[in-house]
């Protein structure tokens, strides 16, 4: 797997890449200090997963994640956010412009390595400090803000839905169901599909705004 990381703080950079490198699978080609940079280098070398801090100079994470992995973008990459801070607007900017994970600088080494992995197969992983804020935010009654699916869901695509809004990874939805990974892997394809979904960040966005998930 190959790792961008930008991050305005050499320190953070350099221990960043010192932790993924060590990874017999990871490998990181870029290591940049502003958004510009990261976002030139993403282009070029298009890696498999970008770790954007949030404030940096020249262009912020969350306009870099817009032009790398936005709506509108042809080829969206995989982008993680990375930051000290877990302001809310942060959390739903991220999420919204298109990351895939966002984790807090502080979640130790072992959530970093588990969620540049889960970008790269396309999972998502949120650091725990602020999943259960995230879901609170999202578990209101059903709003104008929550879409209408494109072509009504079959009941198993249901179950895993609100399964991927439960924070179960591919694997445990498998194991759930009594089913293969490959077939968890066709009705995600199928329920981002019908939902207008990028990735399952935004599949359990609409479960908990739909009310699909206590």
């Amino acid at each position: 797997m190959r790792v961008l990381i930008a991050d305005d703080q050499q320190l953070v950079r350099t221990g960043f890449q010192m932790i993924l490198d060590a990874q017999p699978d990871i490998e990181v080609v870029a290591a940049v200090a502003d958004g510009v940079e990261a976002v030139e280098q993403a282009r070029r070398l298009r890696p498999d997963v970008c770790l954007l801090d949030i404030r940096m100079p020249r262009l912020d994470g969350l306009e870099a994640t817009r032009l790398l992995a936005g709506p509108g973008v042809a080829d969206p990459m995989r982008v993680v956010i990375v930051t000290t801070f877990d302001l809310d607007e942060y959390v739903y900017g991220a999420l919204r412009a298109g990351a895939c994970g966002f984790l807090l600088k502080d979640s130790g080494p072992t959530l970093l390595i588990e969620a540049v992995r889960a970008a790269a197969v396309g999972d998502s992983l949120v650091s725990p400090s602020v999943t259960v804020r995230l879901l609170k935010h999202l578990a209101q009654p059903v709003t104008p803000q929550a879409r209408p699916p494109r072509e009504q869901l079959t009941e198993r695509e249901m179950d895993v839905v609100r399964l991927v809004a439960r924070g179960r990874t591919n694997q445990e939805i498998a194991a759930e169901l009594f089913v293969s990974l490959s077939t968890v892997k066709t009705h995600l394809g199928s329920v981002q599909a019908k939902l207008g979904a990028r990735n399952r960040v935004e599949i359990a966005a609409w479960a908990w705004e739909c009310g699909l998930v206590a």
